[in-house]
C-alpha cells in the first residue's frame, strides 16, 4: 500500500482560508492566485478522498472530514513551524515583555509558551495579565514589547504596529448548567425570558429593584460598562449593579453562582458559564461586536517570533467558538 504524503504548504492554504473565512484572502496573504489556492484545496480532497468543504450559503463551511483535517493541519503546521523556528534561531537571546488580558492565562498561554520556549530556551518571557484598558496603558509607556487587547472601536483605521486578530459578537453569559441555579426562578427573569419587557414593566412590582436585572461587571474603567448599560437603556430595562470586581476570574464565580448576569464574548469562557441564546432570552438586548487586537513595533527577533506564535495561536482558538 502506497503512502499518502501531505504537502505542508496546502495545508497551509488550507488552514489560512478556513482561518480567514475566505480563500481569496488566504491566496492574497499567502501570495499566491486564487486559482494556485484552489488547484490545493483540489489536491487536498484528492488526498483525502472525500469532500472537505460544502457550500453555505454565499460561502463555504467544512465538512466532518474538513474539520477533522484541520485539526491535524493545525498539528502538522504547528510542529513544521516549531522545527524551523528552532533550527534558524536556536540561539535567540533577549527578554520579551507581554502583556495578555485574564481570557488567554489557561486556554493560549500554556501552549504558546512552551512551543516558545523549547525552540528558544535562552529568551526570557515576563508576562502581565491585566484589563484591556491597563495592557494598553503599559503599551503605550513603553513597559510592554508586545500586547494583546480587547477594543470595542468600530473605525477603520488601524494604529502603525497594530494589527486585528479577529471580531467576534459580545455575548450574554449566565451560570452552565449543573450550578444549582435556575434563571427562570429569579424574579427578574420576565424582563428578558417568557415575556416582553414592556408587559412586563406595566406591573408595579417590575418597578422593585429586586426584579431588575443584575448585572456581574468588571470595575471602572471597563468599556464593557457603559456599552452594557446603553443597551439596556435604549430597551427600557431596570437593571442593577449587583456584583464589580477587577478580577474576571472573581466575575466568573459571581456569575455561577446567579448573583447576575455578564457580558463578554464566547473567547476562553470556563466551564461553570455559559453563553445564553437569544431564543432562550428574547428580551435581551442585542450587543456589538469587540476586535482582538495585536500591538507590537518592536523589532527585535525574539518579539517577532512570539508574535508569530500567538497570532497563530488566537487565530486557532478563535475559531472553534
Amino acid at each position: 500500500m502506497s503512502h499518502i504524503h501531505l504537502d505542508l504548504d496546502v495545508l497551509r492554504s488550507f488552514s489560512t482560508g478556513v482561518a480567514m473565512g475566505s480563500f481569496a484572502q488566504a491566496a492574497d496573504k499567502l501570495g499566491r492566485s486564487t486559482s494556485a489556492v484552489s488547484a490545493q484545496l483540489k489536491k487536498l480532497e484528492s488526498q483525502a478522498g472525500t469532500a472537505l468543504l460544502r457550500k453555505a450559503g454565499r460561502g463555504l463551511e467544512l465538512t466532518e472530514a474538513g474539520h477533522a483535517m484541520l485539526a491535524y493541519a493545525h498539528r502538522l503546521l504547528e510542529l513544521n513551524d516549531e522545527a524551523v523556528a528552532a533550527i534558524r534561531a536556536s540561539d535567540l537571546q533577549g527578554v520579551v515583555r507581554l502583556g495578555l488580558p485574564e481570557d488567554f492565562g489557561e486556554r493560549v498561554l500554556p501552549a504558546v509558551l512552551g512551543r516558545f520556549t523549547r525552540a528558544h530556551p535562552r529568551v526570557q518571557i515576563q508576562v502581565s495579565s491585566g484589563t484591556s484598558a491597563q495592557l494598553l496603558s503599559q503599551y503605550e509607556d513603553g513597559l510592554l514589547d508586545l500586547s494583546v487587547a480587547w477594543d470595542l472601536s468600530t473605525g477603520t483605521d488601524i494604529p502603525s504596529g497594530t494589527r486585528v486578530l479577529t471580531t467576534l459578537p459580545l455575548r450574554w453569559i449566565g451560570p452552565a448548567s449543573g450550578q444549582g441555579v435556575d434563571m427562570r426562578e429569579q424574579p427578574w427573569w420576565s424582563l428578558v425570558g417568557d415575556t416582553a419587557p414592556s408587559a412586563a414593566l406595566t406591573d408595579k412590582d417590575d418597578q422593585q429593584p429586586w426584579r431588575a436585572l443584575p448585572l456581574v461587571m468588571l470595575a471602572e474603567p471597563c468599556p464593557l460598562r457603559g456599552v452594557v448599560t446603553q443597551a439596556l437603556n435604549r430597551h427600557g430595562l431596570p437593571w442593577r449593579n449587583a456584583f464589580s470586581s477587577a478580577s474576571l476570574a472573581a466575575s466568573w464565580s459571581a456569575v455561577a453562582s446567579g448573583l447576575g448576569l455578564a457580558v463578554r464574548t464566547s473567547f476562553g469562557l470556563p466551564p461553570h458559564v455559559r453563553l445564553i441564546g437569544s431564543d432562550e432570552a428574547p428580551g435581551l438586548p442585542v450587543l456589538p461586536n469587540m476586535r482582538l487586537l495585536l500591538k507590537t513595533q518592536s523589532q527585535q527577533p525574539q518579539v517577532l517570533q512570539l508574535s508569530q506564535l500567538l497570532e497563530q495561536a488566537l487565530n486557532e482558538a478563535a475559531q472553534m467558538d
